[in-house]
């Protein structure tokens, strides 16, 4: 079985980094057709083409990330070899990460925590709305998407939401507040609310809960950024309606205080992957891992 040509891949290495043929074809002092056929020779020895051309650039196909994933890696075992007497590290797989930027940082920490601190792991981590983390994740630039509702599949885009967690959602606020034990249906009448926006899941719940109660509840703020509204229930601006894993560490410290679970109302969290032939190894303990209701820290 013939062995890969290193010099190839080397050649296709520099290429998938700069993204542009013409570019790297001057930086190697190379024509651009000795380049093209560099990388035609290596397509034809791994069996995938490994670029396509979306007008004047180039972008790389899944098994062009992979390849680059690898050839990361490889080259960067050959500078460890040079460096080997001042030891300066090794060779690390990446795992690139997009999170909803309202997302809770305290359940984006849980869920990389079995990765975090592993010398062979880099973790790449972009905050972003769904649609702009959506379309990086379309075009294998993040491995998975974090999100608190699953992604529209289509035939065109096969998006994969793996269900991973499932929170309950409460009443939070300073403790002067609640500090008489009111009922849930006084708390609502009573004090002023911090709300998600319209468009959350958990706002729809909660409108249908005062629906149901008859309440009115005065609105302090509707914020779209849960650690805004964890900073505005440790401000006494109102009480928060938000899952308890968002203020995890004011609870401890009791800094806040959990009222009441609202009843029937939960916030769910998805890792969104791509249906991919070649997938990250690295999410497979992250995603297939994880069970709807189990602790995340």
């Amino acid at each position: 079985m013939a062995q890969l040509n290193y010099n190839h891949l080397r050649y296709f290495w520099a290429v998938a980094h700069d993204g542009n043929l013409t570019r790297t074809a001057e930086r190697l002092n190379l024509s651009q057709s000795a380049l093209s056929t560099q990388i035609r020779k290596l397509e034809e020895r791994l069996g995938h083409p490994l670029f396509e051309r979306r007008g004047r650039q180039l972008h790389l196909t899944e098994a062009g990330r992979l390849a680059l994933d690898h050839a990361d890696t490889i080259f960067a075992t050959g500078e460890e070899l040079l460096d080997t007497l001042r030891a300066e590290g090794r060779a690390r797989r990446a795992l690139r990460v997009g999170a909803l930027a309202t997302l809770s940082r305290n359940f984006t920490l849980a869920f990389l925590r079995p990765l975090m601190g592993r010398a062979d792991v880099e973790i790449v981590l972009r905050s972003g709305g769904p649609a702009e983390l959506l379309q990086a994740l379309e075009r294998l630039n993040l491995d998975v998407v974090l999100l608190n509702r699953a992604a529209a599949e289509d035939a065109v885009t096969p998006f994969v939401s793996h269900k991973i967690d499932e929170q309950g959602v409460s009443l939070v606020g300073a403790p002067a507040r609640l500090s008489g034990g009111a009922a849930l249906e006084d708390l609502l009448t009573d004090q002023p609310v911090i709300l998600p926006t319209s468009d959350s899941g958990v706002r729809t719940g909660f409108d249908a809960l005062c629906d149901r109660l008859g309440l009115r509840p005065q609105i302090a703020a509707e914020v779209d950024d849960m650690a805004m509204m964890r900073l505005m229930a440790r401000a006494d601006a109102g009480l928060a309606v938000l899952p308890p894993i968002v203020v995890t560490d004011e609870l401890a410290q009791g800094t806040l205080v959990e009222a009441h679970r609202l009843p029937g109302i939960v916030e769910s969290f998805y890792a969104v992957t791509l249906a991919r032939r070649f997938p990250n190894p690295l999410l497979r303990a992250l995603v297939h891992g994880a069970a709807p209701g189990a602790p995340r820290g």
